[in-house]
């Protein structure tokens, strides 16, 4: 187990896990998932509640990956205004996208109501603030469109945002209440213990190392066994590798690191995000934060790429906090822990048909509990046989990155160049 998963404090926290053992034997299945995250665990969710068999491979544990180490917040929406993404996908796709895309609070709370999923789920609403002049314009615009489009989404003053979330560092911004947090660890184990109830069988420590064709099947071959199956899922997101050829370089890796303080005292805390709500700025490298069950502030924030990350890497957060909240300059941080977040070139999550009865989800860009959870359901859809026009999401061959062994020096380079335009804007 990787340091920054055992000193996650969603790892410390969680939900009891699933009994899974390892794959030891050559089995056989409708539909095979290969990981076992939001995407997978809701995947696999959605089929065995049909009646397909299905077996999940995981080479860690449930939500060892991406899943289990995000900050747990259910945001509606991409990076793009609706007009946008409108304009992108055009009349028909573009607003069944935007629709779908501004559903993910529902597709979250409600799997958590329907299978009394204990993951400390509070969907009181997620706050934009804008840090800067420019920056508030577009959250005003963003606000707006949605509003057009029915949202229960409110434009929010400097004051009452300085009231929201006990600080007057930002200039206003808006106020989404589709949103909400998860304790994303366990919101992943109880999708999977769903699923496992409706009939799919999951092996942890199960890693597929390889993915052949057997005539009209696909078989994946894990180090002790193998699972023949019709169709087969790819749910690896941040974590994919070379299995399927090219694949993970449609994806451009980035980390995300996280730390969490002790409780806050009552007194000393109680203005800070009272009211339950999840935040993102509008930074370029933006700062998320809110309060966990426990009164603990999380706060995250972009970091260096690498796999070696410790408390001393948590300066950039450390400063976050203590921007916002010069009260708790002194309170130490109990957790910290980082993992990868997959970004894609066009800033859209992508759900692609690899080969017959083959199918990837990946690339969610910062938004993985809300859209790795409906687009696992997509995938369910894709391999029982719905027909790809009728997912409100645009299912396309894969293509990975030009130039794709270059794009990490990019990231960075990129990285320093909106540091410094974020500086130069607050200035």
């Amino acid at each position: 187990m990787s340091q920054s998963y055992s000193s996650s404090l969603w790892a410390n926290t969680a939900a009891p896990d699933i009994q899974a053992p390892a794959l030891q034997s050559q089995d056989q299945a409708d539909v095979a998932i290969i990981g076992a995250g939001f995407t997978g665990c809701a995947a696999a969710l959605a089929l065995a509640s049909r009646g397909t068999t299905v077996r999940v491979l995981e080479s860690h544990s449930i939500g060892w990956g991406a899943s289990g180490r995000t900050g747990g917040q259910v945001i509606p929406g991409l990076k793009y205004d609706p007009s946008v993404l409108e304009s992108m996908f055009g009349p028909d796709l573009g607003p069944r996208l935007v629709a779908a895309a501004g559903s993910v609070g529902d597709e979250v709370f409600g799997l958590i109501k329907q299978h009394d999923i204990s993951c400390d789920a509070q969907r009181k609403g997620w706050l934009q603030p804008a840090f800067s002049g420019p920056s508030l314009e577009l959250a005003l615009r963003r606000c707006e469109q949605w509003q057009q489009r029915g949202a229960p989404v409110t434009a929010v003053s400097k004051e009452r945002m300085a009231q929201l979330l006990g600080t007057d560092h930002y200039l206003g911004g808006w106020e989404d209440l589709r949103a909400g947090h998860v304790q994303p660890l366990s919101y992943t184990r109880g999708l999977a213990a769903a699923a496992q109830k409706a009939g799919a069988v999951f092996h942890t420590d199960s890693p597929a190392v390889s993915l052949t064709r057997q005539g009209l099947k696909w078989r994946v071959s894990t180090p002790r066994g193998s699972i023949t199956a019709d169709q087969v899922l790819i749910a690896t997101n941040g974590y994919t590798d070379k299995l399927w050829p090219g694949l993970a370089r449609t994806v451009v890796p980035m980390i995300s690191f996280q730390a969490a303080t002790v409780p806050i005292p009552a007194a000393l805390g109680k203005s800070i995000l009272a009211q339950g709500h999840a935040a993102s700025d509008t930074r370029r490298l933006l700062w998320y934060f809110r309060r966990d069950a426990h009164g603990r502030l999380i706060m995250g924030g972009r970091a260096p790429y690498r796999e070696d990350l410790g408390p001393a890497d948590a300066g950039y957060v450390r400063n976050a906090v203590n921007t916002l909240y010069p009260q708790l300059a002194s309170t130490p941080f109990e957790f910290h822990w980082f993992g990868r977040v997959a970004m894609t070139q066009d800033h859209v999550p992508h759900l692609h048909r690899l080969d017959n009865g083959l199918w990837a989800a990946l690339g969610y860009n910062g938004r993985g509990v809300g859209m790795a959870t409906l687009l696992g359901r997509y995938l369910a859809d894709l391999a029982i046989g719905v027909a790809p026009g009728e997912i409100p999401f645009p299912v396309t061959s894969m293509q990975p990155i030009f130039g794709y062994p270059f794009t990490r020096m990019a990231a960075r380079v990129l990285t320093t160049y909106y540091r410094v335009r974020d500086q130069l804007e607050t200035a």
